[in-house]
């Protein structure tokens, strides 16, 4: 029996391997089925709670084999075959027995042959032939299945189906539950041949416009290179993408004019000026006027001829007449684009803040180098020989003063109130001397540098204890805008 069912499976997989057609007019289903007569007799059966008992209350199992005929698109005559053993009574011990079926049922596909998966509803009228009772009994089987495609032709079939019975045994009605599970393949001919499609896209001739092109069924079976609507032989640019009112021509800024026509395609302009605008209406377009927002002559590349440096600016308002900005900065020009016009900034050609007349603001880190030579410049006790120690840290300085070229240093050098003040004075001026001497040899212009000496006379730490005494012999260092 093994071996019978594994051959007829294999025949049935080679048939479905035949070309597809659109709508095949034969198919079989092989099926191995479950019944089910205790869930119709269970009158205490409540559906809320026990409708898995309809799949899992089986008493028997059969096979069936389905002939199916299509007569409509979608609709078949079906003539099932099925034969097994089972129980048909829910008594217990209820002897098992062989029962046949034989109906004749119209089935219906939700959808079209070829989906992946498609939904059968069917009905219809049938037999049942019991051989322990030697009863045949007539139905109304009542079903729903599932296919899913697994060849072009061969589909992976489940079904569940309710059999209405017309006759009774001890009271009870012999309704039942068949499900199934198994293969369909189709075959044969489609219902009608197919009408002439000479470019094969799905068009038939005698509705396509473009019988020997391939186009789509929007455009009556003409091309359309472009995807935009137009066919190709009534567009006049096939490979753009663009509107049926510009005959398939594209139009960036939708101002009218076709980009292939537009001397400014992406902004939106009129017709006589070529598809570019002209804001202040002086014949000039905007692209070519000096002041697109002013009218003036073309003498004076349309702007007013009050306005001398030509920037829309009049010159009654234009803070820098001979030099042209925009309105916004009252005619001035801000090349480092810091918000500081020029004639303001301070570095015209360097961002930086207001607060800062346009220079770029000493960062936080290099503002921490000056404040650690405070402490690391360092001098022989009594003289102003500047330490060994102490040029790694003047290098750092050398360094900021190069990032920083429009920066000025201020030197300035102190001691604490030990000894003569005049001396302290006089010493005070010598570190302060030696450290500008150092960063010179560095390449640090003199004229960016002040050096002065205070001696004694601005302590920042009380001069009674070492430490304090040692706060106050320091060297300063400032870096501020010229």
């Amino acid at each position: 029996m093994k071996n019978q069912l594994g051959m007829l499976f294999l025949l049935v997989i080679l048939l479905a391997q035949t070309p597809a057609f659109t709508q095949p007019k034969h198919s079989f289903t092989f099926r191995y089925v479950w019944y089910n007569y205790s869930t119709p007799q269970d009158e205490s059966l409540n559906f809320d709670k026990d409708l898995h008992k309809i799949f899992s209350e089986s008493k028997g199992s059969g096979f069936e084999i389905a002939y199916q005929n299509r007569i409509i698109p979608n609709g078949f005559l079906v003539v099932p075959l099925k034969v097994g053993v089972t129980q048909t009574s829910n008594a217990e011990n209820a002897p098992r027995q062989f029962i046949g079926n034989l109906d004749a049922l119209f089935q219906y596909s939700l959808f079209k042959h070829g989906s992946l998966i498609n939904i059968p509803i069917h009905a219809g009228v049938g037999s049942t032939y019991f051989e322990r009772d030697e009863v045949l009994d007539f139905n109304i089987p009542l079903g729903l299945g599932i296919n899913v495609r697994l060849l072009p032709n061969l589909y992976l079939n489940g079904q569940t189906q309710y059999r209405v019975s017309f006759k009774e045994r001890d009271g009870i009605w012999r309704d039942s539950w068949h499900h199934g599970f198994g293969l369909t393949f189709f075959f044969g001919q489609t219902i009608a041949p197919p009408l002439p499609d000479g470019d094969k896209d799905g068009i038939i001739d005698a509705d396509d416009q473009c019988p020997d092109q391939i186009g789509s069924a929007a455009l009556f079976g003409c091309p359309d290179r472009d995807n935009d609507g137009v066919a190709d032989e009534d567009d006049v640019c096939p490979d753009q993408a663009g509107f049926a009112a510009l005959n398939g021509c594209p139009d960036r800024d939708g101002d009218g004019v076709v980009d292939g026509d537009d001397a400014c395609p992406d902004v939106k302009g009129s017709k006589s000026s070529y598809g570019c605008p002209d804001t202040d209406g002086d014949g000039i377009e905007d692209r070519d006027d000096r002041c697109p927002n002013e009218a003036g002559p073309v003498s004076n590349n349309g702007c007013p001829v009050n306005d001398r440096d030509i920037d829309g600016v009049p010159d009654a308002d234009d803070r820098c007449p001979d030099n042209a900005g925009p309105a916004g900065n009252r005619g001035c020009p801000d090349r480092d684009s810091d918000g500081v016009v020029d004639i303001d900034d301070r570095c015209p050609d360097k961002a930086g803040p207001s607060s800062n007349r346009g220079c770029p603001e000493i960062k936080a880190e290099d503002r921490a180098v000056l404040d650690l030579a405070v402490k690391d410049v360092q001098f022989n006790t009594g003289n102003a020989t500047l330490l060994a120690a102490s040029n790694a840290t003047l290098d750092k300085v050398a360094r900021l003063m190069n990032d920083y070229p429009d920066y000025s240093l201020d030197i300035k050098g102190y001691t604490d109130s030990q000894g003569d003040a005049g001396v302290n004075l006089d010493l005070s001026k010598k570190r302060a001397h030696a450290c500008s001497d150092y960063l010179e040899n560095k390449g640090i212009a003199a004229s960016r540098m002040t050096h002065e000496g205070f001696g004694e006379t601005k302590p920042v730490a009380d001069n009674i204890n070492a430490a304090g005494r040692a706060k106050n012999r320091r060297v300063e260092f400032d870096m501020r805008l010229k």
